[in-house]
């Protein structure tokens, strides 16, 4: 049967028109920093590995964990870690159906980024 009301319906918003609201984007940052999280523990099993595997190659893998991309990739880890970890509480909030307001999941969303970038901080003078 044909649709007769077919040029009545709205339009779905545009990519260029639609905002996506900061809960969604800091939502999906969620699942991509527990896939990125992957890229620091391999590199900290490589270095295990490394260190079970002799002193020659312990050197070599030493090497390349302590480098400058090793120290980025180790750091930018300890971000993902803390930023997965608030937003994981965050989404455990919402399951017992707690600040699921506009208002609310937006301070929850800037709190997630400023919590995890100052706890990153903290964890990178301490150690």
């Amino acid at each position: 049967m044909a649709d007769v009301n077919r040029g009545a319906r709205p339009l779905s918003p545009h990519l260029q028109i639609y905002r996506m609201p900061l809960a969604a984007i800091t939502s999906i940052l969620n699942r991509i920093t527990g896939v990125g999280l992957l890229l620091g523990a391999l590199l900290s099993v490589w270095w295990l590995v490394g260190a079970a595997s002799g002193p020659e190659y312990f050197a070599f893998v030493d090497g390349i964990v302590t480098s400058f991309i090793g120290d980025l990739i180790m750091f930018c880890s300890v971000w993902a870690l803390w930023y997965h970890a608030l937003a994981g509480v965050r989404h455990l909030v919402w399951d017992a159906g707690y600040c699921l307001e506009v208002e609310m999941a937006d301070k929850l969303a800037y709190g997630i980024i400023g919590g995890s970038v100052l706890l990153t901080l903290i964890t990178a003078i301490a150690v």
